[in-house]
């Protein structure tokens, strides 16, 4: 969720302002003490100018979950593709997990853990399903590795990827006593150690 790829602000349309304020917003103030009028007055304009635009505060702020929704998972492929092997992959994709939690700056994750009706409510069907979302960014890492042969051939890359997800989340969030998922060496000799061989293991058996 950085910034630098934006335009001036006096090339964005009222709409990109309108979203943009509604992103400081939630940074701010999460979903319930966010309000029309805040978002209006944080981006110079009208609230009547406002309702041009979005019909309501739900649909507004569903407009910036939906972008910060595209950013995050933009990023992280971007990360994920310039590295090779599923091992390091998985280590990079947990680590960039840990950042959505811990960095006040990318909210998304932390919007749905704090406030889950709200977010589905502004978000609707699209972004809702944490799980299915994560599942969905490992599809096609799991099927490189299951072509190159760094998994078994015959491995449910869908299932796995759900599996994959959820370990990925208690990585994520979960606090632990014998693993610092900070430490890069750790956490590699882990994924090694147990993720990988059930990747690897006859799912006939």
């Amino acid at each position: 969720m950085t910034d630098t790829a934006s335009p001036p602000p006096a090339t964005r349309t009222v709409r990109e302002r309108l979203i943009d304020a509604a992103e400081v917003c939630l940074r701010a103030r999460g979903i319930r003490a966010t309000t029309v009028s805040e978002v209006a007055e944080v981006a110079g304009v009208s609230r009547g100018w406002l309702y041009r635009h979005f019909p309501d505060k739900v649909s507004l702020l569903g407009a910036a979950i939906v972008r910060l929704n595209d950013t995050y998972w933009s990023e992280a492929h971007a990360l994920l593709e310039s590295i090779d092997g599923l091992d390091e992959q998985l280590v990079a994709g947990i680590r960039h997990g840990r950042t959505a939690y811990d960095d006040p700056g990318a909210l998304l994750m932390k919007l749905r853990r704090d406030e889950p009706d709200e977010f589905a409510a502004c978000a609707g069907a699209g972004v809702q399903g944490l799980v299915p979302d994560i599942a969905n960014f490992w599809l096609r890492y799991l099927e490189a590795a299951r072509d190159s042969g760094e998994i078994h051939p015959d491995v449910h890359v869908g299932e796995a990827s759900e599996w994959v997800a959820r370990v990925i989340i208690s990585f994520a969030t979960v606090p632990g006593q014998l693993l610092d998922p900070a430490d890069h060496q750790a956490l590699l000799m882990h994924v090694r150690r147990y993720v990988m061989p059930g990747l690897r293991a006859d799912p006939a058996l």
